[in-house]
């Protein structure tokens, strides 16, 4: 008869330690390659609203219907929603963005806003 082996309680935490680990090189890993963007650009209801510099210091208010519903603050290389009129004020209380492909989305608005990479790509040997 084949004695059957039983997981013990050190082989589940070896399990869960080696997991957290990888997850956390993954995550790691996955922000370092992140490049860090050249400006944001700015959508109401799916139209392009502007494009502005994040190497720029300003504030952008965003009207809709004449009225100004968000504010946009670009401050030393990243973008925050400063302020909004909407309820919920979830765009307000996301962090700043500044690397490629991060948004920030106030729903009640229908405005979102996305850090886009540098114009400047440099050609690699095969596309020369």
């Amino acid at each position: 008869m084949k004695k059957r082996q039983i997981s013990t309680k050190n082989d589940v935490l070896f399990l869960a330690a080696a997991f957290l680990v990888s997850l956390a090189v993954a995550a790691a890993f996955s922000q370092v390659h992140k490049s860090a963007g050249a400006k944001v650009e700015v959508s109401v209801d799916g139209s392009l609203y502007g494009a502005y510099s994040l190497r720029e210091d300003q504030e952008i208010p965003i009207e809709i219907n004449g009225v100004t519903k968000n504010v946009l603050s670009i401050r030393e290389g990243m973008a925050d929603m400063v302020t909004a009129d909407c309820p919920d004020q979830l765009c307000v209380h996301q962090k700043a963005i500044s690397k490629s492909g991060e948004t920030i989305v106030c729903l009640p608005h229908r405005v979102v806003v996305e850090v886009i990479g540098s114009e400047e790509r440099e050609l690699d040997g095969v596309a020369k």
